[in-house]
């Protein structure tokens, strides 16, 4: 009996001891990210410095073009955090979801395209893109929409000002117009410093600057995830903000060297060019606050671009707890 009982001691030990194993073990997170940019430099910072392990979270990095894609992927289950414009939450809950897709953590916070001559033109206006062949991004995308509302601020008609070119996939726009296509293109980094070394074009407007400040890229996810994941995501807040705070206080080489293992194609210097670029005109949110003005911004661009069949509810579609832990060091 007594042999009996030890074993059976010992067995509910080793139980116990594999259980607390299991406790200790890292929450795993997958993200998926609409693309790979450089636009997301915090979010590698903190991958490489560690930020989201010391939090106690695994986190896996995919990268799915598109934004309906990534959608699609948070909304099957198939990752757990989205990592892509405002806009798509929006698009979600007009289609009617019942477990509505929530922003709980923003990384940029302007446009990151950039209005890119074929020439140079030390004294650039705006109307000299009228009659031209401009080469924009996809329609429906903040990129586009963004695009066409700075345009419309200076008095272009986007439709009849100007031959406008969206239907070349994204991947492909930079090479479009290095092989010829448009007089002028809509550009992210680090193509348009890559385009300015290599003399195929000259950047001379920033739509960001042009465009104010609006949540460009956020951390989202399925309110279900968020009501039974609190501490899960609250982790993984901190560990963005962490990466945020990182970049805000370093040089842009500095961050470059980080991160350059994510753009191995990209010479250093151009990386360093277009990070100090982004840092300069305030791309980078330097906390995850999403605050309601952005939103409200946001969704003036979208109505202009016919693109919003109703304001959306900041109340329902922003949950901004977790940011606001993260900044007070929560």
């Amino acid at each position: 009996m007594k042999r009996l009982i030890s074993v059976g001691l010992a067995a509910g030990l080793a139980v116990m001891a594999v259980l607390a194993g299991c406790s200790n073990a890292p929450e795993k997170i997958r993200i998926g990210e609409v693309t790979r940019s450089l636009f997301y430099a915090p979010q590698y910072v903190a991958l490489e410095k560690g930020f989201f392990k010391e939090a106690g979270l695994e986190v896996e990095l995919s990268t799915i073009p598109g934004g309906d894609k990534v959608m699609s992927a948070l909304l099957s289950d198939g990752i757990e955090v989205a990592l892509v414009g405002s806009e798509t939450s929006i698009y979600v809950s007009q289609q009617g979801a019942a477990d509505p897709v929530v922003n709980f953590a923003q990384l940029t916070q302007t446009d990151g395209t950039f209005l890119v001559a074929r020439k140079k033109e030390d004294n650039f206006s705006f109307d000299q893109l009228k009659g031209s062949v401009f080469l924009g991004q996809r329609k429906g995308g903040m990129p586009q929409m963004a695009g066409e509302y700075v345009l419309k601020k200076h008095n272009i008609n986007p439709q009849s000002d100007l031959q406008l070119i969206q239907n070349i996939e994204f991947k492909n726009i930079a090479a479009s117009f290095a092989s010829g296509t448009g007089e002028y293109v809509q550009l992210f980094e680090p193509e348009a410093s890559r385009f300015e070394q290599e003399g195929i074009g000259h950047v001379v407007a920033s739509f960001g600057k042009e465009s104010g400040t609006v949540p460009y890229t956020v951390y989202m996810t399925k309110q279900s995830y968020l009501d039974s994941n609190a501490a899960a995501i609250q982790k993984f807040t901190n560990a963005v903000y962490k990466g945020q705070q990182w970049v805000a206080s370093h040089s842009p080489k500095e961050t470059a060297d980080v991160i350059g293992k994510y753009f191995e194609s990209i010479k250093p210097d151009i990386l360093e060019n277009a990070v100090k670029r982004y840092l300069d005109q305030g791309s980078y949110a330097t906390d995850p606050i999403l605050e309601e003005a952005e939103w409200n911004q946001l969704q003036d661009i979208m109505d202009k671009a016919g693109e919003l069949k109703q304001r959306a509810d900041y109340a329902k579609l922003v949950n901004t707890t977790f940011a606001k832990a993260a900044k007070e060091g929560k």
